[in-house]
This record gives structure tokens, C-alpha cells and sequence, in this order.
């Protein structure tokens, strides 16, 4: 299993970025996408996940500001992020997690400038 993650970019406070991750090497089935991040100096952190029926979950943190989707033909979820703030700025990873087998991307940069 391979992820691809992309999207990520400077930004100003306030804007909007829409992070995508791409799976390959899966057989369809159900699973569960999510994005994690990791701010500078600090902790890597649940932000948002799907599962293939549509279910999502959110971090308190960017609940009403970002929206995770999926496209499941193309085995591909979707992060739209609004209204960021600098707090945001992180290293952003995808994950994608079937019956405990866990599989990480390496991660695209979001910076949200002040």
C-alpha cells in the first residue's frame, strides 16, 4: 500500500486549502482514510477520518472549519480545510487503516502565515 499525499502550501490566516491523498496497491474493501498532523515541535495529532460507508470523525480542533471526503472508485480522500489559522500549520500525513494494518504517506506542508 502506497499514499500519496499533496495539496499542502503557504497560505494566509483565514484561507483554504484542499489536501488530497491517493491509495494504491489495495484491493477495494472497506477501510478507513484519515489526516494526521504534526505541528512544529510538538506531537503528531488526529485530525479528521472517513470510512468507506461515509462515516466521519473530527477533531474538536477543526470541527466546522474542515470538511474530509472520499472518492472511493479512485481510492482518494479529500481534506478541505477553511478558515485556517496559524495554529493549523503543520505537516499533514494521510493514513489509511484496514482490520489493524495501518499504512502511512509522507507528508505535504501546510503553513498558514499570520
Amino acid at each position: 500500500v502506497q499514499l500519496q499525499a499533496s495539496g499542502g502550501g503557504l497560505v494566509q490566516a483565514g484561507g483554504s486549502l484542499r489536501l488530497s491523498c491517493v491509495a494504491s496497491g489495495i484491493i477495494a474493501g472497506i477501510d478507513v482514510m484519515g489526516w494526521y498532523r504534526q505541528p512544529p515541535g510538538k506531537q503528531r495529532e488526529f485530525v479528521a477520518s472517513i470510512h468507506t460507508l461515509g462515516n466521519t470523525w473530527y477533531a474538536d480542533s477543526v470541527k466546522g472549519r474542515f470538511t474530509i471526503s472520499r472518492d472511493n472508485a479512485k481510492n482518494t480522500a479529500y481534506l478541505q480545510m477553511n478558515d485556517l489559522t496559524p495554529e493549523d500549520t503543520a505537516v499533514y500525513s494521510c493514513n489509511w487503516n484496514r482490520n489493524g494494518a495501518s499504512y502511512w504517506g509522507r507528508g505535504t506542508l501546510v503553513t498558514v502565515s499570520s
